[in-house]
């Protein structure tokens, strides 16, 4: 088996369709133009023949999320929170400026996240994320049995351990992952003395 496959983006697909051309297996060739997975055999042929770049090559298997610090992750999920209010602050101006602002915001918040190993679909903090929705209770019209195909289907590389969690006895903040030297509450900004684990 190949170590990579292609995926299709089909809003960048122009419909060309050089990849149908080029496929030796007919995988790119299907009605709903997702590529078939099971006969991508990795030749990479489609996407480099697609003019468009909509056609990638994706690992099978991705590799194990780098270790990071505490203090690393501390600043990524803080840079995160600013850009997620940054992003709140301009959804709630008028104009295009406000607009690019948002969404810039929205695009550095993903970024981050992903460093953070939060986004990588094989690793143990996606497995702990589809495992906590399925604890909580959801809306109606929540997708249960897809998070629970995820779990049983996607191999993850990597396992993590629960992180704990700490609440501000004042204003209620709940902080993941341990309070580091100097810490303050970034709402109420009382030291970490006022927390409580939960």
């Amino acid at each position: 088996m190949a170590k990579t496959y292609a995926v299709r983006n089909i809003r960048l697909c122009t419909k060309d369709c050089l990849c149908l051309y080029v496929c030796p297996t007919g995988a790119s060739d299907t009605e709903n133009s997702i590529i078939d997975v099971h006969k991508c055999i990795g030749c990479g042929a489609c996407a480099n023949a697609c003019p468009s770049g909509a056609i990638s090559m994706v690992p099978r298997e991705l590799p194990p999320q780098q270790p990071k610090t505490d203090a690393v992750v501390s600043a990524l999920r803080e840079l995160t929170r600013s850009k997620t209010s940054q992003e709140s602050i301009a959804a709630a101006l008028p104009g295009k400026l406000a607009v690019a602002i948002e969404k810039s915001n929205r695009i550095m918040a993903e970024d981050l996240i992903r460093e953070a190993g939060y986004m990588l679909p094989q690793s143990g903090n996606a497995k702990a994320f589809l495992q906590e929705l399925l604890k909580k209770p959801q809306p109606e019209g929540f997708p249960k049995e897809a998070v629970e195909a995820l779990l049983q289907t996607l191999r993850f590389n990597e396992d993590v351990e629960p992180e704990e969690k700490w609440k501000c006895s004042v204003c209620g903040y709940i902080h993941e992952g341990p309070l580091p030297d100097g810490f303050t509450c970034p709402r109420c900004m009382q030291p970490a003395s006022v927390f409580v684990k939960l």
